[in-house]
């Protein structure tokens, strides 16, 4: 390996891998003028994988023989193809939302996940003129509302969220289409398949969330219990793990 590239402790780095040092061949540039490689703890690299200069390759995950890193790569994820992308994480299987029963009234029935997390079933009323899927406001969400915000048009393999905050309330509906959505609170993890209107997944402050697998058509209508404030963002995710393990032993 070129000195560009920095093993953290626990690497597994697999036969015949390969670190690459220039990102534009004869650009003439040295090779210390570009961010190093950084591949951090307890992460795994399959065999003939390449992985560009200047990537940071997260905590634990895992790159797929063969695959090529051309971006940065959360902690836990599973990286296949070239170029490669998240095609799932160490920690968790993808499990759907299940059905509700027809039979149950038509209120809000909740299931608890990991962090305090809950996924709601809405009713769903059908007739000859559609379908209608609903909540009110200030009887079934479990937050006041502030600020509603919608996601769509997302490439497939493209990954959102990747964050944490310290305060805010979020409820995630997918209005149309699908996709998967992932919770962390520092130590378990759970996977939720959000691909209906009467499904919604309440995420409380202090769960790490990542949004992937976006279906073409998916339009994720999130609703938030206070207006947007950066300082309310945790994007590192060392820095939260860190305050949700020290969190733990208060």
């Amino acid at each position: 390996m070129w000195d560009g590239v920095t093993l953290e402790d626990d690497v597994f780095v697999g036969p015949n891998a390969t670190f690459t040092n220039d990102p534009f061949p004869r650009s003439q540039r040295p090779p210390a003028s570009y961010t190093r490689t950084r591949v951090r703890r307890g992460a795994s690299i399959g065999a003939n994988a390449t992985i560009l200069p200047g990537i940071t390759i997260g905590s634990e995950a895992m790159i797929g023989a063969g695959a090529v890193v051309t971006r940065d790569v959360p902690a836990r994820a599973i990286i296949i193809g070239n170029p490669g992308y998240v095609a799932g994480y160490m920690d968790c299987e993808e499990k759907a939302a299940p059905r509700n029963d027809p039979r149950a009234p038509a209120n809000h029935q909740a299931s608890p996940l990991v962090g305090g997390a809950m996924l709601y079933h809405l009713p769903r009323i059908t007739d000859h003129r559609g379908e209608l899927s609903f909540a009110e406001l200030n009887q079934s969400l479990p937050f006041p509302v502030s600020r509603y915000f919608l996601v769509f048009g997302v490439p497939s393999r493209e990954i959102r969220g990747e964050h944490a905050h310290r305060t805010l309330h979020q409820y995630l509906v997918a209005v149309h289409g699908s996709c998967s959505v992932r919770l962390f609170d520092g130590e378990r993890s759970e996977e939720i398949v959000l691909d209906r209107p009467e499904c919604a997944l309440h995420v409380p402050p202090m769960v790490w969330t990542t949004q992937y697998k976006y279906s073409p058509d998916a339009v994720l209508l999130v609703l938030a219990s206070d207006i947007y404030r950066e300082a309310d963002y945790i994007r590192d995710f060392e820095e939260y793990r860190a305050g949700a393990v020290a969190s733990a032993f208060r």
